[in-house]
């Protein structure tokens, strides 16, 4: 059997123009009474602009997959993988971690493609839920699985920094899919193996 080309994830953008991204921080800081005439600040609005496109540039990967020769049906789980977005109604950022597993079906994945889908959906202005559900169907789709379990936990600073300023407090969501959604005992399983029981 011929193997499978790994399918190349790349993420396009419109194109992000630094100079105008700069030019608009330097303005929004002023607006909000932010002299930006001092050496200490002279240099933010480029720093800001180079750090959100940073933020929502993920990096390309190929997506391996690999024959489950071996016929494995047991529950792969990559656990507390690092997430880091922007809540798009604040753009403020949220972090936390992933917790990402499947039931294989006629193909594994290579283990670093699960924090590399996470980084993927993540670098772009978010909600969690959205980001949550966005794994979850993407990893449904290009690996046809038998299950799919994402759940992340994670810490908005919209919420903690400012309005209710609630610190500490932090936000968990949930997408299951296949058997780790209508079976109970695989669903229990996926729970607890991710350390959510």
């Amino acid at each position: 059997m011929p193997a499978q080309p790994a399918l190349r994830v790349v993420q396009e953008t419109d194109g992000i123009d630094l100079a105008a991204a700069e030019r608009a921080a330097g303005e929004f800081l002023q607006a909000l009474g932010i002299s930006t005439g001092t050496e200490s600040l002279r240099g933010t609005p480029g720093r800001m602009a180079r750090a959100y496109a940073e933020l929502f540039s993920p990096r390309p990967f190929d997506l391996t997959t690999f024959p489950n020769d071996e016929g494995y049906d047991e529950l792969v789980l990559a656990r507390s993988i690092p997430v880091r977005s922007v809540c798009e109604h604040h753009l403020l950022p949220f972090v936390g971690t992933a917790h990402v597993g499947y039931l294989p079906g006629q193909r594994i994945l290579g283990l670093s493609k699960l924090a590399r889908v996470v980084e993927y959906f993540a670098c772009r202005p978010q909600v969690q839920e959205r980001l949550t559900k966005q794994v979850a169907d993407w990893l449904q789709t290009q690996l046809e699985p038998k299950g799919v379990g994402v759940v992340i936990e994670a810490e908005h600073t919209c919420m903690t920094l400012r309005g209710v300023q609630a610190t500490g407090s932090s936000t968990l969501t949930s997408t299951l899919l296949g058997t780790l959604r209508s079976d109970a005992r695989s669903r229990s399983e996926f729970l607890a193996l991710a350390g959510l029981t």
